[in-house]
């Protein structure tokens, strides 16, 4: 059996505004938007991996809240977990730095603007579903 890899995703919040970052790589999902994150590596808790990979790809220092409800399969073995997560008071602002070309701060009535990426789709609901920070149901 092929033991499974957590990507994790980041639901970052300023004030009800999340943020949305626009893939550039690879070339089959350049252009569709989704929560930031990446894989836990070996002895990495998924909070110590969405610190990380928020700091590596957005230039960001951050806090990993809570984990968001519910875990969607990626390509095999990957499975997607987020979690909420806040900027440091001390943090620059986000930039694009690896892997994105465009970062959004999008309002609860702008969050379906975009095209997201299928699986964060799904995170997405389940955050509207919970309320998350402003975030109201609206699908």
């Amino acid at each position: 059996m092929t033991e499974r890899i957590v990507v994790v995703a980041a639901a970052l919040y300023d004030g009800d505004r999340l943020l949305a970052a626009r893939r550039s790589a690879p070339p089959e999902l350049a252009g569709r938007w989704e929560l930031p994150g990446g894989k836990v590596e070996r002895g990495e808790s998924p909070e110590q991996a969405l610190v990380r990979e928020l700091r590596e790809e957005l230039g960001v220092t951050t806090e990993a809240l809570e984990r968001v409800p519910g875990e969607w399969p990626l390509r095999s073995p990957y499975v997607l977990q987020a979690w909420t997560a806040r900027l440091s008071p001390d943090s620059p602002a986000p930039e694009p730095l690896q892997d994105h070309d465009e970062l959004r701060w999008l309002t609860p009535d702008r969050l379906w603007d975009v095209p997201w990426l299928d699986q964060d789709v799904e995170a997405i609901r389940s955050l509207e579903a919970r309320g998350g920070a402003g975030l109201r149901p609206s699908r």
